[in-house]
C-alpha cells in the first residue's frame, strides 16, 4: 500500500498578500487554490471571467480569505498598472507576486509577422516586466517580498512549433536573474520556476495526443503525469519564508524530462 501523500502548510503565507496573473485556469488557478488554503490573501487578474468567477465559487467555504478577482487584459500595460492600483488600495502591499499569465499557441516560423511577434511579446513577456515595476515600491516599503516569474523547460528541450514563445520563456529566465541583482539589496527575491508538461484542461483539450503522452513518459525520469498542483506546491515554497535565502535561481518541474 503507498503512503499517503502530505504537504506542507506554510505559516508565513497566513494573511500574506499575493498577487498572481492568469490565475482563472490552468496552472494559475491551482495558485490561487493553494495560497487561498495557506490563508493568503489573493487577488488574481485574467480575461477568463467566467472561469475566474467558478473558481471563487469552487472556493467557497474552503478558506479563510476568499480570493478576488478582476478582469485585465496584460497586452494593455496601461490598463494593467490601473487594475494594479485598485488591488493596492483594496489590499495594501503586496508581499508575493506570481507573473503566471501566458499563451503558448502554437506557430510555424514562416507564418510569423511582425504584429504577431509583438501581440506574442505582449502577452508572454512584457507585462511580467512592467508588473514587477509596479509591485516593487510596495514590497520594499513591508521590508522585502518575493517575485516568482514562470517560465518553460521548452527552451531547454528545445521545442519546436512556437518559436516565438520559447523565445519569451527563455527571456523571463534572463529577466529573473537581473531584476534578483537589481532588488536584492531591498530584500526582495526573484526565481523562476520552469514546468515540463503540464496536464492542464488546456493541454489536454488541444495537444495532449496518446503519441504526446507516450513521448513524455518516455522522456520523463518519472513516469507519472505533471498536475498544476505539482508546480504551485513549489512556488508556495518560493513565497515562504522557507525560501528566505533563494533568490536568483529557476527550478524545473517536469518530472525529470530535461
Amino acid at each position: 500500500m503507498s503512503r499517503p501523500r502530505r504537504f506542507a502548510q506554510y505559516s508565513s503565507l497566513e494573511g500574506a498578500h499575493v498577487l498572481i496573473t492568469g490565475g482563472a485556469t490552468g496552472i494559475g488557478a491551482a495558485m490561487v487554490e493553494q495560497f487561498a488554503l495557506q490563508g493568503s490573501r489573493v487577488a488574481f487578474v485574467d480575461i477568463a471571467g467566467t472561469e475566474a468567477h467558478e473558481l471563487v465559487e469552487q472556493l467557497k467555504g474552503r478558506c479563510t480569505h476568499l480570493p478576488r478577482f478582476w478582469v485585465c487584459d496584460l497586452r494593455d500595460i496601461a490598463a494593467l498598472k490601473s487594475t494594479f492600483s485598485e488591488i493596492e488600495r483594496e489590499f495594501g502591499a503586496i508581499h508575493v507576486l506570481v507573473n503566471n499569465a501566458a499563451n503558448d499557441d502554437r506557430h510555424k516560423l514562416s507564418d510569423v509577422t511582425l504584429e504577431y511577434w509583438d501581440e506574442r511579446m505582449a502577452v508572454n513577456l512584457r507585462h511580467q516586466f512592467f508588473l514587477i515595476q509596479s509591485v516593487v515600491p510596495s514590497m520594499i516599503s513591508v521590508g522585502g517580498g518575493s517575485i516568482i516569474n514562470m517560465s518553460s523547460i521548452a527552451p531547454m528541450i528545445p521545442a519546436t512549433g512556437f518559436p516565438v514563445y520559447v523565445t519569451a520563456k527563455a527571456a523571463i529566465v534572463g529577466l529573473t536573474r537581473t531584476m534578483a541583482h537589481e532588488l536584492g539589496r531591498c530584500n526582495v527575491r526573484v526565481n523562476c520556476v520552469l514546468p515540463g508538461a503540464v496536464l492542464t484542461e488546456r493541454q489536454q483539450n488541444l495537444w495532449w495526443t496518446p503519441e504526446y503522452e507516450a513521448e513524455i513518459m518516455q522522456r520523463q525520469a518519472l513516469k507519472r503525469k505533471v498536475m498544476p498542483d505539482d508546480v504551485a506546491r513549489l512556488v508556495l515554497f518560493l513565497a515562504s519564508d522557507d525560501s528566505g535565502a533563494i533568490t536568483n535561481q529557476s527550478y524545473v518541474v517536469d518530472a525529470g524530462w530535461v
